[in-house]
C-alpha cells in the first residue's frame, strides 16, 4: 500500500531525494534551504535522477516523498555541540544514534523521519545528511555571518554525496 502522497502509478521517482529541513523564520534554521538553493542550481548535472524538495518544517507529512528512493540528503541545520559554521557529514548510523536527542528548533528532524521510515519498512538504502552548526536559532529572517560563510562548502559536501550515492547504481 503506498503511502499517501508518494509517487503515483505510472510516474517516474528520481532515485535521489534531496530534501531541506528547516525554518528559514528561525534564523540559522534556514541553512538547509539555502544550501537547498546553491544545489539546484547545479542540479542539470544530475537531471531526472535528483528530486530537490524544500520539506521546511513538515516533519512526517514528508514521509510521501521518500517512497521507492534508492538515497535521500538531507540538508539541515544541526546542533551537536561544534563552533557555529561547522558542516557535518552525518551517514545514516550516525543518525540513527542521534535517538531523541533534539538537534534542531523544528520538529520532523532528520532523526525522526528515519525512525518513521524504518517503522514503516521503506526507508531508502543510503541515507545521509549535510548539516551546518547553527550559531542562533531565534525568529529572524537570515543567517548568522558564520553559518552564511559556510554555506558554499556545505553545497560542496552535498554534491560530493550525491555525486557518491548516483555511482553506487
Amino acid at each position: 500500500m503506498p503511502i499517501p502522497g508518494s509517487a503515483k502509478p505510472g510516474e517516474s521517482t528520481a532515485p535521489v531525494l534531496c530534501v531541506a529541513l528547516g525554518n528559514p523564520l528561525m534564523s540559522d534554521d534556514g541553512a538547509g534551504q539555502e544550501v537547498l538553493s546553491r544545489l539546484q542550481s547545479s542540479g542539470v548535472e544530475w537531471g531526472n535522477r535528483v528530486e530537490f524538495v524544500d520539506g521546511g518544517t513538515q516533519g512526517l507529512a514528508l514521509l510521501g516523498h521518500f517512497e521507492g528512493r534508492k538515497a535521500v540528503v538531507f540538508l539541515d541545520a544541526v546542533r551537536l555541540g561544534d563552533p557555529a559554521g561547522a558542516v557535518h557529514v552525518l551517514k545514516k548510523n550516525e543518525l540513527e544514534k542521534m535517538g531523541g536527542r533534539a538537534t534542531s528548533a523544528h520538529e520532523g528532524s532528520a532523526p525522526e523521519i528515519l525512525r518513521a521510515l524504518e517503522l514503516l519498512s521503506c526507508c531508502p538504502p543510503e541515507i545521509s545528511m549535510i548539516g551546518l552548526e547553527p550559531e542562533k536559532l531565534q525568529m529572524g529572517i537570515g543567517l548568522s555571518d558564520k553559518v552564511h560563510d559556510n554555506i558554499g562548502v556545505a553545497a560542496a559536501f552535498g554534491r560530493a554525496e550525491i555525486r557518491r550515492v548516483l555511482s553506487a547504481f
